[in-house]
């Protein structure tokens, strides 16, 4: 054996006792956001932040470092997209990340984490915000610390944006955001100038046991192996990988809304897709993931809004769904039912917002919290912000905080900045990928009316699942669409459809 295959075999060795550690991790975090007693909290946050600071204590290890320097030869001497010469590259950029962060701060943010979630699911359903404060004055102060151990950025966010898409900055979002309203709000403006589409067929009691089984039958179809996962239940739907062979999703059903449910089923199966369908060649180390929040979220969305809400998956699946639920839809048309799930309207929570709206309700909190990190914004002063920038950017206000700044757990369980961004990159992503996909397999929408997924699955798996991290987001984009990021597909996509369905010129 070679020098250089010996000191890569010993990295991958420690990437590998890291990664069993990062996965230990976060079996404890879904065991809390699922089936933890309340009880269990304060030992949870401990447990939680003592496997990350262990983790990255391993990481940051210089003999790590020097591994690296002795392996850049190699590296350079490899094809750019090689897996080897890939691991080395990516593994530098996330080492010389990590080793700014001491263990010990990484270990407090993350304990202090598990309680600011546990906070949350108890301040949220009583409605209270002010049992939330000081956790989120907390999370404020760590997430400036945080982008501090990172100097010379331009803005304070950047170096938290850059954890979550790598090469994005605030000024570069912004760009993208601003641009992306300018199409929206006509649109949105347009369509709700309209007497809204009647719902109430989504509305009736659907018992949960049914909803879950009906979900779990349709993202099975869509490849979801549940050999290497399975869903359950929780506060805020997620997706979760403990492993290649072990990606676990958690949804939230209502019974008295079936659209609340059945989408956050299809949203999360696309996030686990796609990490199932990362190369297990790359298991173990910082490839076997996906590349960036808004690849990731491109496709959940894929299969969230364009496939699941699309009129093709429905013209099989529609009579599946009456014949689970005939006393609910038996009597209710296809016609009806589509327009339902695709209603477009002012709505309070991004959730369970439609297509049309959903950015919007993405750029509200990336201002926001870019507000709170520039000190412009006090978390005091969080739920006046958020019900003005709702009145002023969707023409609706909520009427307690539990539907306003209280609803997303991101803030709460994580970190101010960087956290919501990604979403409507993905939006973006969605459609700019849906493209390419039909280009190279036109008979896709057919085999989705057919109620068969392999033709657009095998695209995606081959095109990004499998390469996992191994190219940054740009990267990526420009292999598959043969250009950056473009807005041009999302609005299109948007216009055609919501155009047909609101009969807009």
């Amino acid at each position: 054996m070679t020098s250089s295959a010996h000191k890569l075999g010993e990295l991958k060795i420690r990437l590998r006792e890291v990664s069993d550690l990062n996965s230990a991790g976060a079996v404890l975090y879904w065991d809390q956001a699922t089936y933890m007693p309340p009880g269990g909290a304060e030992a949870r946050g401990r447990q939680v932040a003592l496997m990350a600071r262990i983790a990255q204590e391993k990481f940051i290890d210089p003999a790590v470092g020097k591994l690296l320097d002795d392996l850049q030869p190699l590296a350079e001497s490899l094809p750019y997209d090689s897996d080897d010469a890939s691991l080395i590259r990516v593994t530098r950029r996330e080492y010389e990340k990590a080793v700014r962060i001491p263990p010990d701060f990484l270990a407090l943010f993350s304990e202090h984490s598990s309680a600011g979630y546990q906070a949350w699911t108890e301040a949220r359903p009583a409605n209270n915000f002010k049992k939330t404060i000081p956790f989120l004055e907390k999370t404020l102060d760590l997430s400036r610390r945080l982008a501090d151990f990172f100097p010379g950025y331009e803005h304070i966010a950047d170096p938290l944006i850059n954890f979550a898409d790598y090469g994005m900055k605030t000024t570069t979002i912004r760009k993208i955001f601003s641009a992306l309203s300018g199409r929206l709000v006509p649109l949105v403006q347009a369509i709700t100038a309209q007497d809204p589409r009647d719902d109430s067929c989504l509305k009736q009691f659907f018992p949960e046991k049914e909803q879950l089984a009906f979900g779990e039958m349709v993202i099975k179809r869509f490849g979801f192996d549940f050999s290497r996962g399975r869903q359950d239940k929780t506060h805020h739907p997620f997706e979760t990988r403990f492993s290649s062979g072990d990606v676990r999703i958690a949804t939230r059903i209502q019974e008295n809304d079936f659209g609340d449910g059945f989408f956050s089923t299809t949203h999360e199966s696309g996030h686990a897709l796609y990490e199932q369908g990362v190369d297990p060649a790359l298991e173990g180390t910082p490839l076997a993931q996906g590349t960036s929040a808004a690849l990731h979220e491109s496709q959940s969305r894929t299969w969230e809004n364009i496939v699941s809400r699309g009129r093709p998956f429905w013209e099989y699946f529609y009579p599946e769904l009456q014949k689970t639920f005939p006393d609910q839809l038996g009597s209710v048309s296809l016609d009806t039912f589509y327009r339902a799930i695709n209603r477009v309207s002012r709505s309070l929570i991004r959730t369970d917002a439609d297509e049309v709206t959903y950015s919007l309700h993405v750029i509200i909190r990336f201002e926001l919290e870019l507000k709170m990190l520039e000190g412009a914004l006090e978390v005091k002063d969080l739920p006046e912000a958020w019900n003005t920038a709702y009145l002023e950017n969707l023409g609706i206000a909520p009427s307690k905080d539990s539907e306003g700044c209280m609803q997303d757990v991101h803030w709460f369980g994580g970190q101010i900045g960087g956290e919501f961004q990604g979403y409507a990159l993905g939006n973006i992503l969605s459609a700019q990928f849906y493209e390419e996909a039909l280009k190279a397999r036109p008979e896709i929408p057919l085999e989705i009316s057919g109620g068969k997924f392999d033709a657009l699955h095998g695209w995606l798996r081959e095109n990004i699942y499998r390469h996992g991290s191994k190219f940054t987001a740009p990267e990526l984009i420009e292999r598959v669409t043969g250009k950056g990021m473009d807005i041009g597909p999302y609005i299109r996509y948007l216009r055609t459809k919501y155009g047909g369905l609101y009969r807009l010129p």
